[in-house]
């Protein structure tokens, strides 16, 4: 299956979310926070990466369809 622009992009903030919140974990740093403050653009950068996840879930969907991914 081919991945389009949107869920490059989606796939891209999932991502940049994990990380973030890995860090947040493991020595307590925001970096959206601290690259962005704490303004709206944080918000809004975090709906995207929340927004994201949930595109994420439907491509999920389509790969097992298609049965690119491996059954459990």
């Amino acid at each position: 299956m081919k991945l389009s622009v949107i869920d490059w992009v989606a796939l891209v903030l999932v991502i940049i979310g994990g990380l973030n919140w890995g860090l947040v974990g493991a020595i307590g740093f925001d970096l959206v926070q601290a690259i962005f403050g704490g303004g709206i653009i944080s918000t809004i950068v975090y709906l995207l990466v929340g927004l994201s996840a949930i595109w994420m879930i439907f491509i999920a969907g389509k790969f097992q369809k298609k049965g690119s991914v491996a059954s459990v």
